[in-house]
Order: C-alpha cells, then structure tokens, then sequence
C-alpha cells in the first residue's frame, strides 16, 4: 500500500467581501498517497484554484492543517515553504506564469538552476522533456511569441523537469487541443507510474473521469467520488 504524501485536517478557507464573509470550504478531510492521479472538479467559483494554492503552500488557510511528507506546515517561514517547493512540488499554473525574459528553453531550466545543478546536465534534461511536449522546435522562442497552448506546454515542461513528489495543476490542458491534451494526460500516467502524486483541476469530463479518483468541490464541501461516477 503506498504511504500518505498529503494530508489535509479540518481545512477552512474564507474571504472577506463587501456582501460579508465568503467561505470556499470548512472541515476539508483529505488524504492522497504517493502515486495517485487525482481530478479536482467542481463548477467555476466553487474553490478548485484556491485549494491548489493552499496545497502548494502559497496561501494561508483561515483553520486547519495542512500536511506534507508527515511534515505539518502551518508555523513553517517563507524561506523553509519555498525549499519545500523546491524539492517536493511543482506546479502548473492556469495563466502558465512563464517568465517573459527568458527563453522557452530557459524557462524549462529554471527549477533546476535554482537548485544548482551543472548547467550541462540541466540543458540536455530540458532538451529531452520539451521533445516530450512537443514543443522542441519552439526552445529558443520567448513566451510573446509562443500561444497560448505552447505556452502551457512549456509551463508543464517546466514542471516536469524538477521531479518532484506532488505535482499541482490548475486547468493543465485549458489551452490545448484535443490531441495535446491526450499527449500530456499520457505524460501524468508516466508519472503515477514513477509514483508520483498529481492533482489537477479540470472541467474536462473525459480527462477527470480517466483519474484514480475525484474530488468534487461545491458549496464549500468537498467529496471523493468514483472516476466515472
């Protein structure tokens, strides 16, 4: 049986508005194993995106915990949450967050620059994983001259290369046709194979039911369902 990666304990998130307190979810109970592909669905508004935040550390929860390789987050610095990033998540961003500067290439490279690896090596990783998105052929190109569909490719290129444990992604294939879509839902079931952990939120039907399992969100309750429930 594979171990518990994240867990989730009594997880509320609220929002203050001019019409009053808001609250995406209260009491959220989650716990996802090392290798497991899971759906986030749920209808727009309902707090897909939001939880992929909190998830990945970028946001605080009103209450609750959560938990990540048995390390409990929540009283964690800015500094100690993003070497966590670093070395245990990686995430997919719905507007792709590419950095406008810098090559396609480039992009792809930056986690592993981050973490110091020799730039030779990091080259020819990013070489491999952008063949594998297809999108090779763009690798000297910048994000303003790429759509939006390349840009997403490169996003989740950029994701992959730093082999982490939990990957997180919002709307993973937005952009993409349909055949592109396929290709990268092929690239998360290699993972799962490498066991390791995808989320994604998605309002592709056939994509969500194609997962372990799926986590349906709406007003502010979460409940695991059968994939092709």
């Amino acid at each position: 049986m594979n171990k518990i990666l994240l867990e989730t304990s009594n997880l509320k998130k609220c929002f203050e508005h001019n019409s009053g307190t808001i609250t995406l979810f209260d009491n959220l109970n989650l716990k996802v194993s090392e290798g497991e592909l899971v759906a986030l669905v749920g209808p727009s508004g309902s707090g897909k995106s939001s939880l992929l935040h909190l998830l990945a550390l970028l946001d605080e929860p009103t209450k609750g915990k959560i938990i990540l390789e048995r390390k409990e987050t929540k009283n964690l610095s800015d500094k100690q949450k993003d070497f966590i990033r670093r070395k245990s998540v990686s995430i997919i961003f719905q507007d792709n967050n590419l950095l406008t500067d810098f090559t396609a290439k480039e992009n792809v490279m930056m986690p592993l620059i981050i973490r110091g690896e020799k730039k030779k090596i990091i080259s020819e990783k990013a070489e491999k994983i952008l063949k594998q998105v297809k999108i090779f052929n763009r690798s000297n190109h910048f994000p303003n001259e790429l759509s939006g569909g390349e840009q997403q490719r490169i996003a989740i290129a950029r994701a992959l290369i730093a082999e982490t444990k939990l990957i997180l992604a919002d709307e993973p294939t937005g952009n993409l046709d349909f055949k592109t879509s396929e290709e990268i839902f092929s690239l998360f079931l290699k993972l799962k194979k490498l066991k390791k952990t995808v989320i994604f939120a998605t309002h592709n039907r056939e994509l969500a039911n194609r997962a372990d399992y799926k986590l349906f969100i709406s007003q502010g309750n979460i409940k695991r369902v059968n994939a092709r429930s």
